[in-house]
């Protein structure tokens, strides 16, 4: 039995110059591609392999451009004789990346993930307007100590933990004047650093309610297919199969906490993982996974050079 587990990044992984090098390698990785751009109805790869920077951070085109470069790696991959389910025991994604996952795993088609990202992403911009909401990194205090902080700096005012990264990676999320009494407070208790993230709205707690309305509504018509092998679901970290059940954990995503660091434990200890391979741009996962299991084997593939470099290693 397999004992790798993919997982898939969130936002913020996105950069300028994003798959481009596999589209110029691979042709099914372009495919991809103008797949994602012929769904949306938008030339997102232009923005995707040129910029601007500033239209690229907008949530509606990291969120699908994301999964476009995890899914140009994971056709690579197929067409090279390595498949999902024969590799990986589970997927699992950030985030965003649950969605990448899902995809990866034949629950969702690519066009329908592109489309559900790009409602996603506005939908998650648009529920709270520009500046009443933050998010903020806190960094050396444990869950719990960050949970007294966020009580604390409430005050009748949302603020939630958002992401609960790995051990000392804690992201809080609510309204910005509460984010901001977090900042001061977690600094107060001896935060190593606790600083506001430069995004553009508070996701991930209650205050995203109309988005997650608006994905309830999206999913309903989607057609979602059971995955190859098993998601571990960012609200529960464990995982899930029945596409009725992945919908309803979609919904709940968008107001609930990114459970990563407990997802990752899941998988290395219960899930007998001992290998995370991260597909798609950047490498925030796999620097994660390692702080979380410093006896996981953690690696990230996402040049033309890595996947080689993989595809040679299963033999």
């Amino acid at each position: 039995m397999s004992s790798t587990a993919f997982t898939f990044p969130g936002q913020g992984s996105q950069a300028v110059g994003m798959g481009q090098e596999l589209a110029e390698h691979y042709d099914v990785a372009k495919k991809v591609f103008e797949e994602v751009d012929d769904a949306l109805q938008t030339k997102l790869s232009s923005i995707m392999f040129g910029g601007p920077d500033d239209t690229l951070r907008l949530t509606e085109n990291a969120q699908p451009a994301l999964m476009a470069v995890s899914m140009a790696v994971i056709r690579v991959l197929e067409s090279k004789g390595v498949k999902v389910g024969d590799v990986a025991k589970y997927v699992a994604g950030h985030s965003l990346g649950e969605y990448s996952a899902l995809c990866a795993a034949g629950a969702l088609s690519i066009a329908d993930t592109a489309r559900l990202l790009q409602v996603r992403g506005r939908a998650m911009q648009q529920a709270v307007p520009v500046g009443e909401g933050a998010m903020a990194a806190i960094l050396g205090l444990e869950y719990d100590e960050v949970e007294e902080v966020v009580q604390a700096a409430a005050q009748g005012s949302v603020v939630e933990i958002a992401n609960d990264n790995a051990p000392g990676q804690i992201v809080v999320s609510g309204a910005a004047s509460a984010v901001e009494r977090a900042v001061e407070m977690a600094k107060a208790k001896g935060a190593k650093r606790a600083m506001l993230l430069p995004v553009s709205a508070p996701f991930h707690c209650s205050m995203m309610g109309p988005a997650a309305e608006a994905m309830e509504s999206a999913l309903a018509s989607a057609e979602v297919k059971e995955p190859v092998v098993p998601v571990v679901a960012n609200v529960l970290a464990t995982p899930i199969s029945d596409p009725a059940e992945i919908k309803k954990r979609l919904v709940k995503q968008v107001c609930g906490k990114v459970r990563w660091s407990q997802s990752v434990t899941w998988m290395t200890t219960e899930g007998g993982i001992d290998t995370l391979v991260e597909l798609g741009t950047g490498k925030v996962l796999t620097g994660l996974a390692r702080r979380i299991n410093r006896d996981a084997n953690a690696l990230a593939i996402n040049t033309p050079d890595d996947i080689e470099k993989y595809v040679e290693s299963l033999g």
